[in-house]
C-alpha cells in the first residue's frame, strides 16, 4: 500500500497466530508480565500472552466481550454486550456487575480504558454484529462514552456517537482523546482528572487515505497512535494532531495497539479477519492474530481499576 505520509518500516513479528475475527482491547499488565486482548464476535474470548514464556491462554465468553481492565485481586472488569461484568482468569467465573444502558437494548458496549486515577470509561453503539458476525447496519448516532467507578451509577459523560473507539489520554491527563470510527474522526476535549469533568468535543485528527482509525493509545512523548481498520498500519499522531509517521503491518484490518514489555518499549497490536477476501488473506496469511514491533518509545503505565 502507498501511504502519502513519513513511513517507518519496523520489523513486525506476528506473536500469537489467533486468527481472531475482530481483535481488540489490548492491554498489558505489569504484574503478570502479559498482553491481554480479546476477541469480540461471538464465540468471544479473553486472550493472554505471556512473552517471557510463550505461554498463550484462552478463556471462552457466555456473550460478546470487547473492553477489559485489570482490578487490584488479578480479576478483570469486562464490559459485554449487555453490560458490565467481573471475570476471574483463575477460576473462570463471569457474572454480571449491571447493565450500562438497559433503555437503550439494541445498544452494546464497544471500546474502553482505565483513567490516571482507575476509572474505567466505556463507549456504546448500536450492535452491528449479528450471532453469526454478519454485519447489521447502523442507524445513527445513539452511543455514549460513559464514566464507570466503584459505588457510583454510572455517567453518561459524551452522547451522539456512532461508533465509540479509541479512548486515551495525554500523559498529564488533560486532554481525552475519542474516536468516532463511523465518521473517520478523532477527538479531543479538554479533561479534569480530579473531577472526571470531560469538557466539549473538537476535532483533533480526521485524515483521509489512513483508512478507519479504531484503538488508540498514548506514548511518553504524548504522540497518539492510531490502529486503522482498513489502513493496513498504525498511525502515529502529534499532539497538534498532524501525522507524524506511519508504521506498515502485516494486516488491512488493524484495530488495536498498546504498549508493553518490562519498559512499555513494545507495541501490541491486534488484528482482524472478519469478512476479508481471499486475496486478502492470501497477501496477509496472519492476519487476525497479535502483532509486535519496537517503535522506538515507550508507553505509559495502565492503571488498573480503581475498586
Amino acid at each position: 500500500m502507498n501511504f502519502a505520509f513519513p513511513v517507518d518500516n519496523r520489523a513486525v513479528t506476528c506473536v500469537v497466530d489467533s486468527r481472531d475475527k475482530i481483535g481488540e482491547g489490548a492491554f498489558w499488565c505489569p504484574k503478570e508480565g502479559a498482553v491481554y486482548w480479546l476477541d469480540v464476535p461471538m464465540p468471544s474470548r479473553i486472550h493472554r500472552y505471556i512473552p517471557s514464556t510463550g505461554d498463550h491462554a484462552t478463556w471462552p465468553m457466555p456473550e460478546m466481550v470487547t473492553a477489559m481492565v485489570k482490578r487490584p485481586d488479578g480479576t478483570l472488569l469486562v464490559a459485554s454486550e449487555n453490560g458490565i461484568n467481573a471475570f476471574d482468569p483463575g477460576t473462570g467465573t463471569y457474572s454480571r456487575l449491571f447493565e450500562l444502558e438497559p433503555h437503550l437494548p439494541g445498544n452494546r458496549s464497544n471500546d474502553g480504558a482505565p483513567d490516571a486515577r482507575g476509572r474505567f470509561w466505556v463507549g456504546t453503539m448500536q450492535n452491528n454484529l449479528g450471532p453469526n458476525g454478519e454485519g447489521i447496519a447502523i442507524e445513527g448516532p445513539v452511543g455514549s462514552l460513559w464514566r464507570v467507578e466503584p459505588g457510583k451509577p454510572p455517567v453518561a459523560a459524551m452522547g451522539d456517537l456512532s461508533i465509540t473507539n479509541g479512548v486515551a489520554w495525554s500523559p498529564d491527563s488533560t486532554k481525552l482523546y475519542v474516536v468516532d470510527s463511523m465518521l473517520d474522526r478523532i477527538y479531543v476535549c479538554d479533561f479534569d482528572l480530579q473531577t472526571g469533568t470531560v469538557g466539549p468535543r473538537r476535532v483533533f485528527n480526521d485524515v483521509s487515505g489512513l483508512g478507519t482509525p479504531d484503538g488508540s493509545t498514548v506514548d511518553a512523548e504524548g504522540y497518539l497512535w492510531s490502529a486503522r481498520w482498513d489502513g493496513h498500519c498504525v498511525a502515529r499522531i502529534s499532539p497538534d494532531g498532524e501525522v507524524d509517521r506511519v508504521v506498515p503491518m502485516p494486516a488491512s484490518l488493524v484495530t488495536s495497539c498498546a504498549f508493553g514489555g518490562p519498559q512499555l518499549d513494545t507495541l501490541y497490536v491486534t488484528t482482524a479477519r472478519l469478512g476479508i477476501d481471499d486475496d486478502t488473506a492470501t497477501k496477509y496469511p496472519q492476519q487476525g492474530g497479535l502483532f509486535a514491533f519496537q517503535p522506538g518509545v515507550r508507553g505509559l503505565r495502565r492503571p488498573e481499576y480503581s475498586a
